[in-house]
């Protein structure tokens, strides 16, 4: 994976994302970790389905802590995409990020969540913040959701 360079550039991102980047340049360096702390708190319980089934989910590797996720798409319409992350509450600044994906792609069309730029992670502010591994963890969870939302289209295709 090459080395990402950190970014304001908001005009090429989905709307919520772009909103929730403005919104962490907007701040200071120091109120930027309490927004992604916010966000961790934010993120959803994941649903029954997925309760205690960990290993139905796609574990995330480049995380240091234990992330998995699941990515469902609607079969018609739009595609959306439902994301489902699991991140635990001892590993603030990985579930900020995962709330973060969730809060900006869920509900989103394929399209739109395909279109997102790799280096998205990087546009928050944050990569001065927080240690060069915890960014990968994050581009690694996008780029997890992003092959699985293809896969989901590709057997969609198929069908």
């Amino acid at each position: 994976m090459g080395q990402f360079a950190a970014s304001d550039r908001t005009d090429d991102l989905p709307e919520a994302m772009a909103e929730l980047a403005g919104e962490f340049h907007a701040l200071a360096q120091r109120d930027r970790l309490q927004l992604l702390l916010e966000l961790a708190n934010d993120l959803p319980d994941l649903p029954e389905r997925y309760a205690g089934r960990l290993d139905e989910m796609e574990k995330v590797d480049e995380c240091q802590s234990p992330v998995f996720l699941a990515v469902e798409v609607d079969p018609e319409g739009e595609r959306a995409v439902h994301l489902h992350l699991s991140a635990p509450p001892e590993a603030p600044t990985t579930r900020g990020f995962a709330g973060i994906l969730h809060e900006s792609l869920d509900g989103l069309p394929a399209e739109e969540v395909l279109a997102v730029p790799d280096e998205a992670p990087f546009r928050f502010g944050l990569a001065e913040a927080v240690s060069p591994l915890r960014m990968r963890g994050m581009v690694g969870m996008l780029g997890r959701i992003k092959r699985q939302v293809r896969a989901h289209i590709s057997i969609d295709e198929r069908q």
